[in-house]
């Protein structure tokens, strides 16, 4: 006997149902992704949430949680900026709590990242202005349910400048730092013993002459140009390609407004004079992260001028890239990413919201393309 259509129609409406909601779910994790926090603007945020929010930073946990990083306060450079935190648990964050403040200046740039012994670090600045940052940093051995005394670095050592450091198989630490003292330069910070004790590389600056060269090339080909100076490179973000060769990509205030590259063949002790890529950068972070496979996905704003759009692209050779993935294009500023892949290899990212709040997205591994 057959059953009535009405059933039928019922039953047809609730796998329809079921379907639509599991695509729901699915999309708001990969391509929505979600607010850290609601950010003012929306009406509903929760009290204490301040005006601007910037510079996050992620990290997978040992229970496959989450914890997220920024700074915060009235304005960028303001003395109220502090870093606060969150945790991604049971599907959701959690309410934003206090990590770090300065004594009467603004904090900066934190980085979240575990040593070889397992220790989870947050290491983050304090200052007025960049060009008179110093390095700071706690600890936690409870994967962030409380932290250290506050530690002020040596002298000179400013720790990783936004994104995280790489470590290698034998636990030393190579971290990208910079500084903004005039001409823009970067350096290489780098542990053999889990951080108690640093050298240095530096500076690792951009030439003027590979800037005008690539300058007169771009003009050739009627690219707009803002820049009239060669001014340098900052943050770089290091990939490793092979046991010795490391590269890192920077940002860069230049006329190729471009991606800049430098590499190492002795894990970091030395590097070269860095050259462009063919990835344009509107003088704003970025950041990389090599895929378990070796391939390679920096998260960039693929503008020359303009902080928007951000987007993700592809490399199987460290450097030419294809673009694959748009994570914004509305008009406003979206930067600042930081990318890792999660235990399950999936792209996780963190990234600045219009200033006003931090935003996550999760990339399945299965949406790279192979090449």
């Amino acid at each position: 006997m057959n059953p009535p259509r009405s059933s039928l129609a019922t039953a047809f409406l609730i796998c329809a149902f079921l379907v639509c909601a599991q695509s729901i779910r699915a999309n708001a994790q990969t391509s929505n992704g979600n607010f850290i926090f609601a950010p003012l603007s929306s009406g509903n945020a929760r009290p204490g949430t301040q005006p601007s929010s910037h510079a996050s930073t992620l990290v997978e946990l040992k229970d496959g949680d989450l914890m997220a990083a920024w700074f915060t306060g009235s304005r960028e450079g303001a003395t109220d900026v502090v870093i606060r935190g969150a945790r991604f648990t049971h599907g959701a964050w959690t309410a934003p709590v206090e990590l770090a403040r300065g004594d009467h200046v603004p904090c900066w740039n934190p980085v979240l990242f575990h040593t070889a012994d397992g220790r989870l670090w947050l290491y983050y600045k304090y200052g007025t202005s960049p060009d008179t940052w110093a390095g700071a940093r706690k600890s936690s051995d409870d994967e962030g349910l409380t932290w250290s005394a506050e530690e002020r670095l040596p002298d000179g050592i400013l720790g990783p400048i936004k994104d995280k450091p790489l470590i290698l198989s034998d636990g030393t630490i190579v971290s990208g730092s910079s500084v903004e003292h005039g001409s823009w330069t970067a350096w290489i910070e780098r542990s053999s013993d889990g951080g108690k004790t640093w050298t240095k590389f530096g500076p690792i600056a951009l030439p003027e002459s590979i800037d005008v060269s690539v300058d007169k090339g771009h003009a050739s080909a009627g690219v707009h140009l803002l820049k009239k100076k060669t001014v340098g490179i900052i943050q770089p973000t290091i990939v490793q390609i092979d046991s010795m060769h490391l590269r890192f990509y920077a940002r860069s205030k230049s006329r190729a407004e471009r991606i800049a590259a430098s590499d190492s063949f002795d894990a970091g002790l030395t590097w070269s004079v860095p050259h462009f890529i063919d990835l344009p950068n509107p003088n704003a972070g970025i950041d990389a992260v090599r895929l378990r496979d070796g391939r390679i996905v920096l998260a960039f704003n693929n503008s020359n001028q303009q902080r928007t759009p951000l987007n993700l692209a592809l490399s199987t050779d460290a450097e030419h890239f294809r673009v694959f993935k748009t994570l914004e294009d509305a008009p406003g500023e979206y930067s600042y990413p930081a990318i890792i892949q999660a235990a399950n290899g999936d792209l996780l990212l963190t990234y600045t919201w219009r200033r006003e709040t931090i935003k996550f997205v999760r990339v399945p591994l299965s949406a790279v393309p192979a090449n």
